[in-house]
């Protein structure tokens, strides 16, 4: 399994890097033990944290209330909770 993705509870927690302000908002590969995501909004007023879970919501076919914002809310490097999916399933949705 992938180490950027791991099994909770109720759902997973992903290990994230995030890269603010990019061209345009994808998975950019792997950093480090994180996946990377890119994403286009800008990195001021939480727009980028609610761009990240709008993005995640929509790729993995979740509510945005299953994602939750663990740690990071102003760094680079984020947790991320994800309710109602397995592993395998984040893995599919965000390696392809």
């Amino acid at each position: 399994m992938a180490d950027w993705v791991q099994a909770d509870g109720t759902g997973v927690i992903l290990t994230l890097h995030i890269q603010p302000g990019a061209k345009k908002t994808e998975v950019a590969g792997l950093h480090g033990g994180a996946l990377k995501i890119r994403l286009a909004a800008p990195p001021v007023e939480g727009r980028a944290n609610e761009a990240l879970i709008a993005f995640l919501a929509k790729k993995l076919g979740a509510g945005r209330t299953a994602v939750e914002l663990l740690s990071g809310q102003t760094a680079r490097a984020k947790r991320v909770r994800i309710a109602g999916i397995t592993p395998q399933d984040v893995i599919a949705a965000l390696e392809t």
